[in-house]
């Protein structure tokens, strides 16, 4: 069996829960050094509901979108791979849609993702990890959290 080398890495991150995230970056990082990958974090915002538009402040959607560019970056720096192999977009919409269009511009050739925890609610697998393994075009890896947490 031949072992597969990995030359571009996207992993979605969930900023509200950069824990959950972590097995997707460590897995992702393990792959890119063996395999010398470039590894793209990516962020998705919600768009606004049309009913709060009137309620947020006029620059709501840009004060959101920098506090994620910056929290983003502070989390690709302490994964410390060199900046030329790591870079982050936060992209703004559906989640599931936007990592797909992500991987696609990017040409991912490996997705690497966290599920959100076993519940009723996402008994088979996290909605948007469920989306993104049904429709990518690349292969991805959903990265469980270990049963004790």
């Amino acid at each position: 069996m031949s072992e597969t080398t990995y030359h571009r890495i996207l992993v979605p991150i969930d900023l509200a829960d950069v824990d959950l995230a972590r097995p997707a970056i460590d897995s992702a990082l393990m792959m890119a050094r063996q395999g010398g990958a470039v590894v793209r974090l990516v962020n998705v915002l919600p768009m606004t509901p049309v009913t709060l538009v009137e309620y947020v402040p006029p620059d709501f959607e840009a004060q959101q979108r920098a506090a994620a560019e910056e929290a983003i970056a502070i989390v690709a720096k302490e994964t410390g791979l060199p900046p030329a192999r790591i870079s982050t977009i936060v992209r703004q919409g559906n989640v599931d849609r936007e990592i797909l269009d992500e991987a696609n511009a990017m040409q991912a050739d490996l997705i690497v993702m966290s599920s959100h925890r076993t519940g009723m609610r996402t008994y088979f697998l996290g909605s948007n990890a469920g989306h993104v393994v049904r429709y990518a075009s690349c292969s991805v890896l959903v990265v469980r959290q270990a049963a004790d947490h």
